[in-house]
């Protein structure tokens, strides 16, 4: 295809992809070129006569792949924000393509006998590799050995099948998951609206008018539909109906159902890790992490769990006596407790979610998000029109340090639509290296806020605000990474050490002068009142136990499911019910992502036996804010210089312990974590 853009240098402004000019049909072509390209590379490595050592081997094999990197990366950072029929077709088919070239590297005997000898080298002689070469060459090794590379022949054609059939299960997965959410839509009429905001039924209206709809109103299975339905809308039946759809997401009885999907990965996974020698794939799983262990994981999981679920109990009776005083007359279920929650909240603090709201503009939050990188590490942010980008609904921004200079792009893409996977999450079409050259990085924020009715502006809750930071801490450790290698740069770094830089930034937004500067009215622009300030500080800890709950489940469900060993036959649905009742999850909490839609276990290995980690990490973040609290100074210069040399420009050149430890002296302790949630005292 003599007008593939893959097949030519881009000269776009910042490097970006020319998204006007791809088109499906543009991808098969060009990942068959990249992947012969990248074969004949490998070949040359694990050919090469010359003595193994760094230059030879490591380094070329983080120079090597660079046409793949690019197709790959624009490829599936469309097919989760912009996907469609033909991109999903194309995902299935690919999938597996790409996993077996990736096995088929890592078991390259060749290959992995010259980074064996460049492995052994370095360590015979300490000191010959500078600190960060020694890193990449020892993370690289690793990698091999872990996907195979010491295997041998008959166990590795079987690696390679599992691999391959793990990539395609995952993917329809994916699919599956995403069909449920963008097919269904719950049409209302004007009775059925008592009790949402205004925000809230403009958003349905919208809704209701872009399908075509006779209804006034329609409600999506986005969480940024759903959570609000729930918290607001007087009719129980229909906060029981749009719960029941919610969770059955990858549940329903047909082709989209997930249940033969999770319980052929976990199977697949057990088996995985046997051939590795590993006793369980949760062992295989954390033996590259901070925890280590699962026994590790357990315990933390245990201490939270116990007075998380002492914590929900007490909430549990206080919104079971709330709705008795309304004239309930059965007891709460599930698509009850946020309806009574947000009432309780309302009466204990005087306020209610429309009413915060008011004060969390996006473009507000945003800017807030700027401005406190700007204060701890001297970025600005300036936006960039007139670029082609993937979607209308993108925008970018340039980031520039202190001097002026070009830091990286920054593509913020915040309204939810059907050709999106849900969630909200960080990902890059170019990372920071220095490798080829003073590599700039291009990143992008993804988020899936209700769009708001024509003429209105987008007005977050106060958990929709907390992502946006959460999400765009996860860029600045992108955006700030400082290393040579692709292998260590930014986010690459171990999945229970990669929630720090988000869940820390989150601090910020509730501070008191962020909530003065930037939480205006969205009609008269006043501050936010100091009372009300106060009281939304007051407020983090509300409704804690429930949050501990919904979120420790999933995390021992994921462990327990990967904590089986091979042979692993599991009826996930089966499983996952005796587990909680195991534990004693409370009736009226429900899972906050269900096994047949957790798609951050079941999409992708990414957090598979790791849902866990946004609780490790947790323990670091609450220690690392207190670093700066301990100063009083949110914003205290020293403190901030060692989180951005330690942390956030680091990206995976050291150990996450010894990251973490030369920012804050030490390691942390979980009653950081407890105060943070407010369950001292549970």
């Amino acid at each position: 295809m003599s007008d593939n853009p893959f097949f030519e240098d881009w000269s776009a402004p910042f490097g970006l992809p020319p998204f006007a000019r791809i088109r499906p049909e543009h991808f098969a072509p060009a990942f068959a070129r990249a992947l012969a390209e990248h074969d004949r590379e490998i070949a040359a490595i694990a050919g090469e006569r010359a003595p193994a050592d760094f230059a030879n081997t490591a380094a070329a094999l983080e120079k090597a792949g660079r046409a793949l990197r690019r197709v790959s990366r624009t490829f599936w950072n469309l097919a989760s924000a912009d996907t469609n029929e033909a991109l999903q077709a194309i995902e299935r088919d690919i999938a597996p393509k790409l996993a077996a070239h990736g096995a088929a590297i890592s078991m390259n005997a060749d290959l992995f006998a010259r980074l064996d000898a460049a492995a052994s080298a370095a360590v015979a002689a300490p000191g010959a590799l500078g600190p960060e070469e020694a890193r990449v060459l020892a993370r690289i090794h690793k990698d091999f050995v872990r996907a195979g590379a010491r295997l041998d022949p008959a166990q590795k054609a079987r690696m390679k099948e599992i691999v391959e059939r793990l990539a395609a299960l995952s993917t329809q997965f994916g699919q599956n998951v995403l069909k449920d959410e963008s097919d269904f839509v719950m049409e209302l009429g004007e009775g059925d609206v008592e009790g949402l905001s205004e925000g809230l039924k403009a958003s349905a209206a919208d809704v209701a008018r872009a399908r075509g709809l006779a209804s006034p109103y329609a409600v999506t299975l986005s969480r940024s539909h759903v959570e609000p339905f729930l918290a607001s809308a007087a009719r129980r039946d229909l906060r029981e109906r749009l719960f029941r759809a919610f969770v059955a997401r990858g549940a329903r009885a047909g082709e989209t159902d997930n249940g033969a999907l999770i319980a052929e990965i976990v199977a697949l996974r057990a088996e995985k890790a046997a051939l590795l020698g590993y006793a369980t794939y949760a062992d295989y799983k954390l033996d590259d992490t901070m925890a280590r262990t699962p026994a590790r994981v357990r315990a933390l999981l245990d201490e939270v769990w116990a007075k998380g679920r002492a914590r929900a109990l007490a909430e549990r009776d206080e919104l079971q006596a709330l709705a008795e005083a309304e004239g309930a007359n059965a007891p709460i279920a599930a698509h009850d407790w946020r309806y009574y929650a947000e009432k309780a909240r309302t009466a204990r603090f005087a306020i209610d979610d429309a009413q915060v709201k008011r004060y969390f503009e996006l473009e507000n939050v945003r800017a807030a998000a700027f401005d406190v990188a700007g204060r701890l590490f001297g970025l600005t942010f300036e936006e960039k029109t007139g670029l082609d980008l993937y979607h209308p609904d993108v925008r970018a921004f340039e980031a520039k340090d202190r001097d002026g200079r070009h830091v990286a792009l920054f593509l913020a893409d915040d309204y939810a639509r059907p050709s999106k996977r849900s969630g909200a999450w960080m990902s890059a079409f170019r990372s920071q290296e220095k490798l080829a050259g003073d590599v700039r990085p291009i990143i992008l924020n993804v988020l899936n806020v209700a769009r708001p009715g024509a003429g209105r502006k987008t007005l977050l809750s106060l958990d929709e605000a907390r992502t946006l930071f959460h999400e765009f801490g996860h860029a600045l450790h992108g955006m700030l990474s400082d290393v040579t290698f692709p292998r260590i740069a930014g986010t690459s770094v171990s999945s229970d050490f990669v929630e720090l830089p988000s869940q820390l930034f989150e601090h910020w937004l509730t501070t008191p002068d962020v909530l003065r500067r930037y939480a205006r009215h969205e009609e008269t622009g006043a501050e936010m009142p100091e009372d009300l300030v106060a009281r939304i500080r007051a407020m983090n800890v509300f409704n804690q136990g429930f949050a501990t709950v919904e979120y420790c489940a999933c995390a021992y469900v994921d462990m327990d499911l990967h904590a089986l060993p091979h042979p692993a036959k599991v009826d996930p649905a089966a499983f996952t019910q005796a587990r909680l009742e195991a534990i004693g999850m409370p009736a009226e909490i429900a899972m906050r992502h269900g096994t047949p839609h957790f798609a951050h276990v079941f999409s992708g290995e990414g957090y598979s036996a790791g849902y866990y980690s946004y609780l490790w990490s947790e323990t670091l973040d609450a220690d690392a804010f207190d670093a700066f609290l301990e100063t009083g100074d949110v914003y205290a210069p020293d403190v901030a210089e060692r989180l951005r040399k330690f942390i956030y420009a680091a990206g995976g050149a050291r150990e996450p312990d010894d990251a973490y430890v030369a920012f804050r002296g030490r390691l942390p302790t979980p009653e950081a974590l407890l105060r943070k949630r407010g369950l001292a005292d549970a």
